[in-house]
This record gives structure tokens, sequence and C-alpha cells, in this order.
């Protein structure tokens, strides 16, 4: 199917809001080429490293080495893990390993009664309430936008393509996030800091199962995802919850980008949020803390372009595009993952204290290069040593 750009098609005026450029190139992306789908397939991302990865997320296979790297350390982020993990695993004889690879399964029927909804802006108000009440820290709402979608499921049996299969007349995408531990985030890279990561993934596998819940006992279909079924970075920068940057996160004013995001494919009649981008491309344009402090060099420098390293990155979209295969050959190398990116971006603040923001209306004023300047040493790592001992609050 041929996706027209953004420039010239009056429905998706709101991407130059979102600073979202697609270009004629444009092609949907094939979840297949996902850089961890292919470390289960293509030989030109396995490596001796690969099944040391996978495996030290069971404790059995743990490597033990250095502050970080402790049996600690480990226990703690599978254990974070846990609950993500059970949902994921409950249908793998059915080669769906779901909020990864495929769809999340519905748990609860559609109501035969719908809810009548008169008013969208009250439904999507009521429904950034729930999601609050569930432990979700930010949600927006945006279109069905098919462009984001992937091609296809990966049937994990024998990772081949498989249908999406989404339910008919699905409009809208609740957009969810989920603030990461800003202490643990500090002790990246280590396998401490990775609990930071597997948490939120459990938390978001609860939250966002209880809202899909939700709206399915109003009568709407309602469809939860977390890393499947579509690329959730354009979606959350169309819901209006932050913008995207040179180290492929989303920042948003809450948390700078230390959040995970989960999603729900729905018809619940909805209002929808609109962008509105307050200058962090701006300040990416001069700041390239993300990419001076990759061990491997895998995010880039320079304006945002086409270019794309390997076949996992989409086509045709201009932005600021890392090397998957270089950033997961490191995570390999780890046994964990990396977040050194997330640590050192100067957006990466505890925005509850009044002079980090401060700095983020400097940051996003004609002054940047002050914040800049301002921020030259900000994310130091922390010691996970350091994590452990400190006294409880």
């Amino acid at each position: 199917m041929s996706y027209p750009s953004n420039r010239d098609t009056p429905q998706k005026a709101n991407d130059a809001a979102a600073g979202i450029d697609v270009t004629d190139d444009f092609e949907r992306f094939t979840q297949r080429n996902d850089v961890f789908t292919r470390a289960m397939w293509d030989d030109r991302v396995k490596s001796k490293h690969t099944a040391k990865f996978f495996a030290s997320y069971r404790m059995e296979a743990t490597p033990r080495r250095g502050d970080g790297f402790t049996q600690k350390d480990f226990a703690l982020r599978n254990a974070a893990w846990l609950i993500s993990d059970v949902m994921t695993n409950r249908h793998a004889d059915q080669g769906r390993r779901e909020g990864f690879q495929a769809p999340i399964s519905n748990d609860t029927p559609v109501a035969p009664m719908q809810v009548e909804v008169d008013d969208p802006a009250k439904m999507s108000a009521e429904i950034k309430r729930i999601a609050t009440f569930f432990g979700a820290d930010l949600c927006g709402v945006t279109d069905l936008d098919e462009r984001w979608l992937y091609t296809s499921r990966v049937d994990t049996r024998d990772l081949t393509e498989a249908p999406l299969d989404l339910p008919e007349g699905l409009n809208s995408v609740i957009v969810l996030g989920h603030e990461m531990d800003k202490e643990l985030v500090a002790t990246y890279p280590s396998a401490l800091a990775g609990a930071a990561t597997g948490r939120e993934y459990s938390h978001e596998a609860s939250v966002v199962m209880q809202l899909a819940a939700y709206i399915r006992n109003l009568g709407y279909e309602a469809v939860p995802s977390m890393n499947d079924t579509g690329l959730v970075i354009p979606y959350a920068v169309k819901a209006g919850l932050g913008e995207y940057a040179r180290n492929q996160m989303v920042i948003t004013p809450e948390f700078g980008p230390r959040l995970r995001f989960s999603k729900i494919f729905t018809n619940l009649p909805l209002s929808h949020d609109t962008p509105e981008p307050k200058g962090v491309k701006a300040f990416c344009d001069i700041c390239t803390k993300c990419a001076d402090a990759c061990p491997v060099k895998a995010l880039p420098y320079g304006p945002p372009s086409t270019d794309t390293a390997n076949v996992s990155a989409i086509k045709g979209v201009r932005k600021w595009t890392s090397d998957a295969e270089k950033c997961f050959s490191f995570w390999a190398k780890l046994a964990s993952d990396c977040a050194i990116c997330m640590r050192v971006c100067p957006f990466n603040r505890d925005y509850s204290k009044r002079r980090h923001r401060l700095w983020l209306k400097l940051a996003l004023s004609p002054l940047r290069k002050l914040a800049l300047r301002l921020a030259k040493d900000h994310g130091q790592r922390s010691k996970p040593a350091d994590w452990w001992g400190k006294p409880e609050s």
C-alpha cells in the first residue's frame, strides 16, 4: 500500500505539529525485523553473547561479575520482570509472545450492552482518570494511524509472520506512560538498573490489561498492547505526551525520557489530544550528550535524516535513527539492557524540584545553549553498590 507523505496529505496535517516527517519512500515496519526478534533468527544479529543475554533472565544462567552484576542485582532485575513474564508466556504454545510479538489476549468479553457516550471529550477525561487510578503516570489519546501498525506479528513457534487480527472499527489509541525509577536509572549500565525496566513492564502489563477490561465492560472493543502491534513512539508524540529526541526516546515535561509506554486500540468514542512541541528538537539540535556517551556509537550525530543503518529501522521517516544492531550487541555483552542515553540526557531530571523546572524553561527557550552548558556534568553514573547501601527513607 502506498502512503503519501505528510506534506501532501491534509488528514496528516498534525504530523507537522508533532514533528513527524514522513517522506514518499515510507514503508510500514515489519516486526520480524525488530532487532530483538532478529536476535532469534538472523545470523547478522546473533552472536556468542546473544544466548547468554536471553538466558540471563533465568537465575541459573546469570553471569556473576562486578558491581551492578552480582547475584543480588540479577535477582532483583529478574524478579521485577515476573508479572510481565507470566503474562507474556501464558499462550506461548500458540506462538504468541504477548505484549512483545503479539497483542495481549482479551481476558474480558465485550459487554452486550454499550454505555452511551454523548461527549467524547468527557469520556477521554474519564479514561485518563481511570488510567491514573490503575497506576499509569501519563495518558493521552490519538487517532489510530495505520502507518504505525506493524505489517504483521511474529509467530514465535517458527518466527514466521502472522496477521495482526485486530478487530474491525478501531479508531483511537490510548497511550499510557509509566515512569522508571530515577535512582535505578542512574546506575545504568548494570543489571540492577534493568530492574527499573522490568518493574515498569510488569506495571504496564497490569495497567493496560485492567484499563482495556474497563473499556470492554462498557461495551466497546479494546486491545491492550505493549511493544507489540505497532510503534508506540509516534502514537505517544501524536497523543501530546512529549517530543521525539536524538536518543530515540520521547521527552516528556513530567519525567524527561524516563518512561516506558503502552497502548490500547479501541472504538470507544474519545476526543483526541493535540501535540504541542515546546522546543525539544531545537535543544537536541545542539546537544549530542547521548551520542557522545554511547559506548558503541549507535546514536546519530547531525540533523534528522532518512538514513537507516539496517533493516531494524523504519523507512521513509526523517528523524534521528539509531543503529539497532550496534545497540543490541552491547546489550548482549552486558547480559542486560543499557540506557546510558537515558541516564545522561539533560532532560532526565526530577521535575518535582523547582530548580529542575527552571532549567526546563531555560532549555526550551532561546537560551538553550546556556541550559546545555549548565548540564555539562549532568547524568553521572551512580554506583550500584551505593543503591544497595542506601538507608531506607
